[in-house]
């Protein structure tokens, strides 16, 4: 991961150092447990998420250890008391902390839903508890990117996407990580050419406003690009006057021409773009240049390239910028990691779920799995079951985990797949990394067989998501034991 030090352990919140210390304090620190990473909500309003960010928690897990100066660093913190927050022993042993859990993981470029486990983490409750935090900060932040570039590939289809957004990018790793997600969402090239070395992303760009302003003309600005990058000849006209800047780009395609080049196309970056897309095509096709581009740019996202659209402009690639990088207008994706199980004194598990008030909020107890259903149409529905206790492989029910009236019965004659794949065993992987081009190509597959109401913008249709009936059964029996018990606490 570039630009960060030798260790990431301390990439992480306080409170979960200082729970890893209560565990190895109280002698818990290698009870094993299974934790589940997932979300409630999908970002945007939208119907579907595109899951992101695995290759760079990989690589976190891989290198996770605690350094001499992470550990010097930790002994100086101190308490209210103004005396150290941590012994020496629990420091001597984070020192010498391996990862050794078992970890399954949805592949990057899935579809995936609300309340579907995308991470699951299986080993010493100490190292769990460790890795929550970054985690969640690697794969919520990409996820969302990625997900908001698949909506803008979802309007301009076939026309390229090119990821503008480095300057108004979250710093400089959330640049390089939103460039990365981006391209995995379907953009076709980034502007950020730090992202394009690190990770085989392809890199566009020709020039700005200084440009032209530096010369004493707008021809000059031109020809002068034209004869320096002959081969890289697209032009930003809308420096002083837009249409008169198309004119002086036609003039210098018809230069390019004569030499054995061409006129690649126009940049619009302010202004009408629907209005000035369509002149400009104009003027470029009666010029005899057809095949140049319109490139648009301009505090674009999918809502305004879709009204665009509507108007009839003529642009055929779009530049995103600040709503894309900075997932506008939703800031963040809302993943959670929770306790799923604990391993008991007999060796069976204890199920364990956070109760609240919000039904959306009651975390499903389990070692969980994914399983997708399809027909010879597509997708038609995903099952959470506990792989302890499998499920009906014959008819299996699925209930919706918020509602308990929406069920849907699953025909036995659908096939399916399971989401979650071994990325880990016993700390080492064993999973082998996709090339970011075949991340890509699995996120168009994917949506490729969904229906087209999960993709739409405004009131997407639900896709059925559900859990297992005696996943489902068995989570309602536990919420009415731990009600009735925080009852009689509240009574006696």
């Amino acid at each position: 991961m570039p630009f960060s030090p030798s260790s990431l352990a301390l990439l992480t919140d306080l409170y979960q150092i200082t729970m890893a210390y209560g565990y190895w304090k109280s002698g818990t620190a290698e009870k094993e447990a299974v934790f589940n990473l997932y979300f409630r909500k999908h970002p945007f309003e939208g119907g579907f998420t595109v899951a992101a960010g695995l290759e760079q928690a990989v690589q976190f897990l891989e290198n996770f250890s605690f350094s001499e100066e992470d550990v010097a660093y930790l002994a100086d913190l101190k308490g209210y008391d103004g005396k150290p927050l941590f012994e020496q022993g629990f420091l001597h042993y984070l020192r010498g902390l391996d990862f050794t859990c078992d970890v399954e993981a949805v592949p990057e470029g899935t579809v995936v839903f609300p309340q579907e486990p995308l991470v699951r983490v299986r080993g010493p409750i100490l190292q769990c508890q460790l890795i929550e935090t970054p985690l969640l900060n690697m794969i919520n932040f990409q996820s969302l990117i990625a997900t908001k570039a698949a909506r803008l590939k979802l309007v301009t289809k076939d026309e390229p996407v090119l990821e503008f957004g480095l300057r108004r990018a979250q710093g400089i790793d959330g640049g390089l990580t939103a460039s990365r997600a981006a391209y995995i969402g379907g953009c076709e090239a980034t502007s950020n050419v730090l992202a394009g070395k690190l990770y085989g992303i392809p890199v566009r760009g020709t020039h700005a406003h200084s440009w032209v302003m530096s010369f004493d003309s707008e021809e000059e600005a031109f020809q002068t690009y034209a004869e320096v990058m002959p081969n890289n000849s697209v032009f930003l006209v809308d420096t002083f006057n837009t249409l008169e800047g198309v004119k002086k780009a036609i003039a210098v395609g018809h230069q390019l021409r004569g030499k054995g080049y061409k006129l690649g196309g126009i940049r619009l970056d302010s202004g009408d773009l629907a209005y000035f897309s369509i002149e400009a095509r104009k003027l470029l096709d009666e010029a005899g240049f057809p095949e140049a581009s319109i490139l648009a740019s301009n505090d674009l996202d999918e809502h305004i390239i879709a009204s665009l659209k509507d108007q009839g402009a003529r642009v055929n690639v779009w530049g995103v910028g600040t709503k894309l990088v900075t997932a506008y207008d939703q800031p963040a994706l809302g993943g959670v990691y929770k306790l799923a199980a604990l391993r008991n004194e007999t060796g069976g598990w204890d199920y364990k779920m956070k109760l609240s008030e919000q039904t959306i909020k009651i975390s499903t107890p389990g070692i969980q799995q994914v399983r997708r259903y399809a027909d010879a149409k597509g997708f038609v529905a995903d099952m959470i079951f506990d792989t302890e206790n499998g499920a009906d492989g014959a008819h299996p029910v699925i209930v919706d985990p918020t509602d308990y009236t929406k069920r849907k019965k699953l025909g036995g004659s659908l096939r399916y797949e399971d989401l979650l794949m071994p990325v880990f065993r016993e700390g080492q992987r064993v999973y082998r990394l996709p090339a970011i081009g075949q991340i890509r190509e699995r996120v168009k597959t994917q949506l490729g067989g969904f229906h087209e109401g999960i993709k739409r913008f405004v009131n997407p249709h639900t896709y059925p998501v559900g859990l297992e009936k005696g996943l489902y059964d068995f989570k309602t029996d536990l919420i009415l034991k731990l009600r009735n018990l925080k009852n009689e606490e509240q009574f006696n």
